[in-house]
């Protein structure tokens, strides 16, 4: 028996609302249980259940010395999208753990950054019919210009919660 996610039923209720509300509110409950995505800024943009899009703007709190997103700041901000699109799609007995993020990157930034994760139904229905297991996570992140400043993959894994 699949035991309810407290998270997916959030982001199930707040979808039945306007676009710039529910991002609201999605971005707000993220930031409250994520707080390094509220330090830097990480905004929850959209999602449909099998795709997230998150940005991150270059403010100053999340800028490097040459004035562009920091590198750590686009990494947080890939793991962060595809954690939200995993922690989302797994039965609430199950807790999701980020693996190894491999980064590349290949181009200078240039203003904001966007993420858009995305999960097949076959990955979201091996992590809601196994115990453990661990998915590679599809992840494009991209400038204000179109450009993919830093190319990446994401596994995660899954495990039971301890009671």
């Amino acid at each position: 028996m699949t035991v309810v996610n407290p998270l997916r039923t959030f982001v199930d209720n707040v979808n039945h609302y306007p676009l710039w509300l529910s991002s609201r509110l999605m971005t707000w409950a993220f930031r409250y249980k994520v707080k390094l995505a509220g330090t830097t800024g990480i905004e929850v943009l959209h999602t449909d259940g099998k795709s997230a899009t998150y940005r991150q703007k270059n403010r100053k709190k999340a800028q490097n010395h040459i004035g562009s997103v920091h590198a750590a700041a686009m990494a947080l901000l890939a793991e962060s999208c595809t954690g939200f699109i995993v922690g989302i799609n797994l039965p609430g007995d199950k807790l999701p753990l980020i693996k190894r993020m491999n980064l590349n990157y290949v181009k200078r930034a240039t203003g904001d950054m966007t993420a858009v994760a995305s999960l097949t139904d076959e990955q979201i229905t091996l992590m809601q019919t196994t115990d453990k297991g661990e998915v590679s996570v599809k992840v494009q992140v991209t400038d204000v210009t179109g450009i993919e400043p830093l190319e990446c993959e994401m596994i995660w894994a899954w495990v039971p919660k301890n009671k």
